[in-house]
């Protein structure tokens, strides 16, 4: 295909995800102006002392909430979105969301990504391997194991790893990321960060394999049955040559649509996993503001999550013309 081809299937993606994104944040800025309560009235609720219905009034016009819902105050979110300006938390008062997102974000990026990591190394690899030998006694171990770990949800088996291995054999640490007392930054700290994280990437990766054998096993099934695969071991070819030159390949199309879109989630995290193992993160994050009804800090974090699964199909729309050049046609 020709490089103003490439240049145009490219360009159409970037479109399509920028324009995705704004919609996802005027359908964010809908979503929080239509739950009932008064901003201002849940700020100035929890002062000690009483707030006059004037005090209200000016305080709802100096953050612009008496102005028109559209097009104003919904033209003043999205400017200050761009700028990456979302506000002010209602339960940390004072400090901005962006900054708590952030300040969160990288625990739930460690857990996730490490979750993702392993999953996705022994998911796929057990998942091809299991398709390429479909029939055997291993393909239907794994297949009914993965199966299982699929339907499993990924808090119970956090509960079940935190009772087992943490409760009962005291072998990990099944609560925060850190022990009390520990020196962050030193040798030490890391070791027993550790050991804080293994229990809750076990709990995650052990759902994302379920998924990735499924899947790899599935798309491999189909690839072996196709007619040049047939065509290839006439021609005298090795299993192992038709797997990597024909096989492989081909199977991945699917896997790595699966991959990009649970990447999308490595922002988002496994929310109900953090909450069984107080892991500081965003789903942690989530939970605090949820309870406290904290709509800038739930508004920051949804946009940021919508717009994390947006990018994530960009990178598997940019990944399937590499693997397949039809995709750009």
């Amino acid at each position: 295909m020709s490089g103003g081809g490439a240049g145009r299937h490219i360009g159409r993606i970037l479109i399509r995800a920028i324009v995705t994104i704004l919609m996802v944040a005027v359908l964010n800025f809908i979503l929080f102006r239509v739950i009932p309560g008064d901003p201002a009235a849940l700020l100035l609720g929890g002062a000690r002392t009483s707030v006059t219905a004037e005090q209200m009034e000016a305080q709802r016009q100096n953050w612009g909430l008496d102005r028109p819902l559209f097009p104003d105050q919904m033209v003043d979110y999205l400017t200050a979105t761009l700028q990456g300006d979302f506000g002010y938390s209602f339960k940390f008062r004072g400090r901005h969301v962006a900054e708590l997102i952030l300040e969160r974000l990288p625990a739930t990026v460690v857990l996730v990504g490490l979750a993702q990591f392993v999953a996705i190394l022994c998911g796929v690899m057990l998942g091809l391997y299991a398709g390429w030998r479909r029939g055997g006694a291993i393909d239907h171990i794994v297949t009914g194991a993965s199966l299982a770990l699929y339907s499993t949800p990924s808090f119970w088996l956090g509960m079940l790893l935190v009772v087992t291995f943490s409760t009962a054999l005291g072998w990990l640490p099944g609560y925060g990321a850190y022990s009390p007392g520990a020196t962050i930054g030193s040798l030490d700290s890391l070791l027993d960060h550790l050991r804080h994280l293994a229990l809750p990437v076990t709990a995650v990766a052990l759902g994302l394999i379920g998924q990735y054998v499924v899947v790899a096993r599935a798309a491999m099934s189909d690839v072996v049955t196709e007619d040049y695969m047939v065509t290839a071991r006439a021609k005298g070819l090795t299993n192992g040559q038709m797997l990597v030159r024909h096989a492989f390949r081909n199977a991945m199309l699917p896997v790595v649509t699966l991959i990009t879109l649970n990447l999308g989630y490595v922002v988002a995290g496994a929310i109900t996993v953090e909450a069984v193992f107080a892991w500081p993160g965003i789903g942690g994050l989530t939970v605090e503001a949820l309870n406290a009804r904290d709509y800038p800090v739930l508004q920051g974090i949804f946009l940021l999550l919508g717009a994390s699964i947006v990018v994530a199909n960009l990178i598997a729309d940019l990944a399937y013309g590499l693997l397949d050049p039809r995709v750009r046609q």
